[in-house]
């Protein structure tokens, strides 16, 4: 969906922007040109983070995905460069104010640019996967870089002579906004590649669940790291200490089984036994 999109409103912003007089509408197709590779890249890394574990990656493959991530903000900050570059040069030099009708293709384009962010980062909430949270922040800095350019085209159309470059100026103003996102979407792939705790959430979770099952007194430390859409979770178990070591073994797969069953996301589980006392 999103290739197809990026590609078809890319054409559709070109030939508008060059018809129209818009270079915030050119801009605007440089980005979805460049949005294109960036989601033709998020579905071959996709492809290969969620291939299963093998004996050179026994952890699987989805560290690639926030490798992934770097790379679509690569473009995303490509892209804002080259729209702040074009529109420095065109603030310096005359311009004709656009054509009312680019209103209505905007229009538009913010409207499903906006419908395809949604989609997107609603399905990269349930799969947790950060490059589709990139490529989502893709359609949402795309819906509003067209939002900038209607309220530049708007004040160059309306407000008359001496407002030809208020479209250049709210190119410039789009691309400040996608570096920033580009940040906001780079942050959390690098606390992922770094094994950074992001999860509180998830670990209350996996807690909850574990005081559950029969057997668990109680839970000491949990790790929890991620790896492309999965989590590999390292868990302490407090149990009676005057069990056999089959019995505790017994408590940990049953617990393990009952997070995997609960949580699906979790790709692994590495329990570790901790006597609560002997009696």
């Amino acid at each position: 969906m999103s290739i197809v999109g990026n590609a078809l409103l890319a054409v559709a912003k070109g030939i508008t922007g060059v018809l129209g007089n818009s270079y915030a509408l050119i801009a605007d197709a440089i980005e979805s040109t460049t949005d294109v590779f960036s989601s033709i890249l998020v579905l071959f890394g996709l492809k290969y983070a969620t291939k299963p574990a093998d004996d050179n990656h026994p952890y699987g493959h989805g560290r690639a995905e926030p490798l992934i991530t770097f790379a679509v903000v690569g473009f995303l900050v490509f892209s804002a460069t080259i729209i702040a570059y074009e529109s420095i040069q065109n603030l310096q030099t005359p311009q004709v104010a656009p054509e009312k009708f680019t209103l209505i293709v905007l229009a538009i384009i913010v409207i499903t640019k906006e419908l395809f962010y949604r989609m997107v980062a609603k399905k990269s909430d349930e799969t947790r996967s950060s490059s589709l949270k990139a490529d989502a922040w893709h359609h949402r800095s795309d819906a509003i870089t067209s939002l900038m350019a209607f309220i530049g085209i708007s004040i160059a159309i309306y407000m008359g002579e001496g407002y030809e470059k208020a479209d250049d100026w709210a190119a410039l103003f789009a691309s400040g906004f996608i570096i920033y996102n580009a940040y906001l979407i780079f942050r959390p792939a690098l606390g992922e590649i770094m094994d950074e705790h992001l999860y509180n959430d998830f670990v209350l979770e996996i807690r909850k669940i574990s005081k559950d099952v029969e057997g668990v007194i109680d839970t000491e430390k949990c790790y929890v790291r991620k790896t492309g859409i999965t989590f590999h979770v390292d868990l302490h178990l407090i149990v009676n200490g005057a069990i056999s070591v089959a019995e505790g073994h017994e408590i940990a797969h049953r617990l393990k089984d009952e997070l995997r069953n609960k949580l699906p996301e979790i790709s692994d589980v590495l329990i570790h036994i901790e006597p609560d006392k002997v009696l």
